[in-house]
């Protein structure tokens, strides 16, 4: 018997990663206060309200899949970048980890015949005869790309990659990018290491969809705009480069 499962609705609030906020908030003991959300946050794109940048979200139709595989508390920090992935692509899941169990909902989506998933993870770490570093050509098995993301700070990633048994038989995608990670809202401790969404739009690019994967690229510096300028308290300028770059995608 073949697995179908229904694609998630992608309008904002009710996106995959903004329902798992929702659940994660709910099983909380006490509430969750980001900094500086003293003047009211928006619920669709966790921004201060005066802030806000739901009236610019793109959505792309995309062939390609994404998973997200989310640390603790990753959902509920207003500066996590897997929530402007589920923004843009409309094909997004999200699920929290948990070393002791898994949610059924995330093995039901990694068998479902019509993905197939690629596990996105450096190479470094990993048997070579489980890297692959590129794709098949679209269509090749008749199977769409579903990227796998462990989306949390470097030290979770790893620990998700090493005690996630469920996850071990997925051929991993290890990616060599020419270019420089631009993510400006946390401290990485590694240079090399890229945001969340940025690797999701290596991805995209990496699946041939070109258009989906700038998007999503405009989409976070329109988005690290608007963060660093209510954080900073600085004049935001809604005609800058990343907002009619947006624009530009938006409307060819």
């Amino acid at each position: 018997m073949h697995l179908v499962i229904t694609p998630p609705p992608s309008h904002v609030p009710g996106h995959a990663v903004s329902r798992l906020r929702l659940a994660r908030l709910a099983a909380s003991a006490k509430p969750f206060v980001a900094r500086g959300s003293g003047g009211g946050r928006c619920a669709g794109c966790r921004l201060v309200a005066s802030h806000c940048v739901c009236a610019l979200r793109p959505l792309v139709a995309t062939q390609a899949g994404m998973c997200l595989v989310m640390g603790d508390i990753e959902a509920l920090k207003p500066s996590n970048t897997g929530w402007l992935v589920a923004d843009v692509v409309a094909d997004t899941w999200a699920f929290g980890w948990s070393r002791t169990a898994v949610d059924p909902g995330l093995l039901a989506l990694l068998a479902d015949p019509q993905w197939q998933p690629y596990l996105v993870f450096p190479g470094e770490f990993v048997p070579p005869g489980r890297v692959v570093t590129g794709l098949p050509p679209r269509g090749e098995d008749g199977k769409k790309p579903l990227f796998v993301l462990l989306d949390g700070t470097w030290s979770e990633a790893r620990k998700m990659f090493r005690k996630s048994p469920y996850l071990d038989t997925l051929p991993v995608l290890s990616l060599h990018p020419d270019q420089v990670s631009n993510y400006r809202l946390r401290r990485s401790a590694r240079e090399s290491h890229f945001c969340t969404s940025e690797v999701a739009a290596l991805c995209l690019a990496m699946a041939g969809e070109t258009h989906a994967a700038q998007s999503l690229a405009a989409w976070l510096d329109v988005f690290t705009t608007h963060y660093l300028s209510a954080k900073r308290s600085v004049v935001l300028d809604r005609d800058d480069e990343p907002h009619q770059r947006l624009r530009d995608l938006m409307h060819p």
